[in-house]
Order: C-alpha cells, then sequence, then structure tokens
C-alpha cells in the first residue's frame, strides 16, 4: 500500500498537556502543525488527573517544587509560562475553578474543561490533530520522517511530548526515551514518581489489617519533608505524605515519619498527678492519631520503662519511626515518571537538542519531575509554550 505523505512545518508526537499546549502556541505563530496521538482521544491522563477534577497548577510553583539531574534546569521555562499565563487561559474559557489546599488549583467541574480549552485552542490555530495513529519509526534526513501505517508525516522540526512509563494501561510507552537514545541523546534512569509504598514482611503483618486509616504526618527522606496525610493501604503507605517523599525515596533506605508532628504526646505523663501506666501512655497517643494505630503503634514499640529519659526515648521513635518499605506499587500506581531525556542534552530556554536541530522534547519525558500538587501539568505547559513558541 502506498503511503500517503503529509508535509507540514512541526510534528509533535502525543497529545497530552505538554504536546496540545506546544501545538497551541506554534499554531498561533502560523506554524502548520500535525498531532499525533497513539489513543483514540487527546489528553486521556488530562482527564483523570486530580479525581477528574485536573489539578491544572499550583500558584506557588518554584523550581523547588522539582526534582531534576540539573536543579537549576527548570528555572527558564517556569519563568517564561508561569501559573498566571495558564490561568488567564482559564478565565478566557470562563471555566469556574478554586484552590484547595498548598496552592492547588481545581475546575469546579471537570477536568473535560481543560481538555476542552486546549482542543478550542488547537482548532483555532489550525492544528491537525491525528488520534489512533501508532508511530512506528522516525527517520531524519533532510527532514523527520514520521512513519505511521499507510501514513507519512514529514516536517523539519519533531517535538516528543511522549510521555513517561506511569499508567501503562492509559497507553503510556518507552517510546520518547528509545527515540532519544535513537537520536544519540543520554536518557537518565527512570522510576516510578509520586507512587505508594509497600510495607516489608513485618509491617505488613503489623500494619495492613488497618488499611483505610489516615494521619497528618511529616514524611522525611534524603533531606526533603512533608507534612501532609499518610493513608494505610493494605499494601502498604500513601496519601500526599508518602506520593511526594516516594520521588526521593532509594530501595533500602528508610522513610522517618513523625506520627505527632509539632506534639508531646508524653507531656501528660511527666505531671505528677498522672499514673505512668500503658493504658494512660495509649490514652495520650490517641489524642494525635487514630484509636486503632496509635493502640497497635503502642503495642508494638513499647517503652522501655517509665522514667523521664525512657518516656523521651519513646516520644523520640514516635517523632521518627523508621519505615523501611518493600518498594514501590510501580508503574502501574505512580503518578509520574522520575527521571527521562537528560537536561544536559536540551536547551533550557527552548527545549531542543544540543545535538540534534529541530529535535525537542518536552513534558514528562523530560528529566524534570514536580512534586504533587499541580506542578507536573505547570511543567507541561512551561515547557511546551517555551518549545512552542520558537517551533
Amino acid at each position: 500500500m502506498t503511503s500517503l505523505k503529509q508535509d507540514y512545518d512541526a510534528l509533535i508526537l502525543g497529545a497530552g498537556a505538554a504536546g496540545l499546549m506546544c501545538a497551541v502556541e506554534a499554531g498561533r505563530r502560523g506554524r502548520r502543525v500535525a498531532v499525533l496521538e497513539l489513543a483514540e482521544r487527546p489528553g486521556k491522563k488530562i482527564l483523570i488527573s486530580g479525581g477528574g477534577r485536573c489539578n491544572f497548577t499550583n500558584i506557588h510553583c518554584t523550581p523547588e517544587n522539582f526534582i531534576s539531574s540539573n536543579p537549576h534546569f527548570a528555572k527558564s521555562a517556569l519563568a517564561r509560562y508561569t501559573p498566571a499565563d495558564f490561568i488567564a487561559l482559564v478565565e478566557k474559557h470562563h471555566i469556574p475553578y478554586h484552590e484547595k489546599t498548598l496552592g492547588q488549583l481545581f475546575c469546579d467541574r471537570s477536568a473535560q474543561d481543560i481538555l476542552g480549552l486546549l482542543e478550542k485552542e488547537c482548532a483555532a490555530a489550525g492544528v491537525h490533530l491525528f488520534t489512533r495513529t501508532t508511530v512506528k519509526e522516525v527517520l531524519r534526513s533532510d527532514q523527520f520522517v514520521a512513519r505511521a501505517d499507510n501514513k507519512e508525516f514529514r516536517a523539519p522540526v519533531l517535538v516528543v511530548a511522549t510521555g513517561g512509563l506511569s499508567i501503562p494501561k492509559m497507553g503510556a510507552t518507552d517510546f520518547g526515551y528509545r527515540l532519544a537514545r535513537q537520536f544519540g541523546l543520554r536518557v537518565c534512569e527512570t522510576r516510578p514518581g509520586l507512587v505508594p509504598l509497600t510495607f516489608n514482611e513485618d509491617d505488613h503483618r503489623a500494619y495492613a489489617d488497618l488499611a483505610g486509616l489516615s494521619t497528618d504526618v511529616i514524611a522525611a527522606c534524603n533531606g526533603q519533608r512533608f507534612r501532609e496525610k499518610m493513608l494505610i493501604t493494605h499494601r502498604g503507605l500513601s496519601g500526599p505524605a508518602i506520593l511526594q517523599i516516594s520521588s526521593y525515596w532509594k530501595k533500602g533506605q528508610p522513610i522517618l515519619v513523625d506520627l505527632a508532628p509539632e506534639g508531646e504526646v508524653t507531656a501528660s505523663l511527666r505531671r505528677p498527678v498522672c499514673p505512668r501506666t500503658f493504658a494512660a501512655l495509649r490514652a495520650a497517643l490517641q489524642i494525635f492519631l487514630p484509636n486503632r494505630l496509635a493502640n497497635r503503634w503502642a503495642d508494638i514499640h513499647p517503652p522501655t520503662g517509665w522514667t523521664n529519659a525512657a518516656l523521651a526515648e519513646w516520644e523520640g521513635q514516635l517523632h521518627e519511626w523508621a519505615v523501611f518499605p518493600e518498594g514501590t506499587e510501580g508503574y502501574s500506581k505512580a503518578e509520574v515518571t522520575a527521571g527521562g531525556v537528560d537536561t544536559d542534552e536540551l536547551s533550557a530556554k527552548t527545549m531542543e537538542s544540543r545535538k540534534v536541530p529541530g529535535l525537542f522534547f518536552i513534558g514528562e519525558v523530560v528529566d524534570v519531575t514536580g512534586h504533587l500538587g499541580g506542578f507536573n501539568f505547570q511543567w507541561a505547559w512551561a515547557s511546551g509554550a517555551c518549545a512552542g513558541r520558537v517551533l
């Protein structure tokens, strides 16, 4: 069968948040843009994000909210396209939204509002969107050629916005990393990010039946700490505090959990009139933790005695509970992929490859991973916009 050849100014692989934003910006500048998407519709991960409400940005976004081998790389893009820029776009489309905790912005109605915004902007910019299009190979001679079934797309510019490995049931693949390697770019080791952690055998036996309980904690690892909710699951630990710290955790390391942030559980027991008994200790701990978790933790970690020194030692354990996870729940439950195309290979201003002119990488495929709370969307918008403005 003869391939249908189509020529464009720019090809964008992937119709996720970064790819669509890049297409909008390039299309506005009069570029003929084709977006090639594997799935049957664009923006599938946008639709499931934020519990279906899409946590589309965070008003407190700073470069410190991102993990990368080069912590300075994201600064330029984040400064060039800010949360205020995306909020202006949301307000232009009259999309109602609200702030939840810690600067997180969500749609009042549905994530479909954000996808609809991007689709309308693409249509207005004359972007050509091709869904159910599986790119089999990419070649480069005088320009880039993307071959997909019986179609052949050609352009002097190729933007890779294929995302990471997280949530494979949504169509995630390693295609972007393979393309990077094909063109000689280094790829930093990938791993699941913002992912629940699994118990080791002993902790599973001790705590798994408490699944569903949550409490406010500080989770710390490798010099990072997050104060948010921790959730006990049938398999391990989850909740915002654990998802946040998971992006910094490496196998074999402990996560230190403060079960009573800013609290002093044993203060009441040190009063002269208070009996120093196990029942009194449990009752004091129940003020800070759900009763079942308080009782279980006290049972497993009884104090070595009732002196002030012994109580202080026990208090210290409570504020630095060392949890040694067995592992993570993997890419199937990870919100993002940490690692990716090495930022040393790319221009921080444009996302273009330093080695291959006309080749760009944006969004999650790059070694820039945001914290939980709208930061990964902001990186998608910012990196996509910076690339789109120079195509």
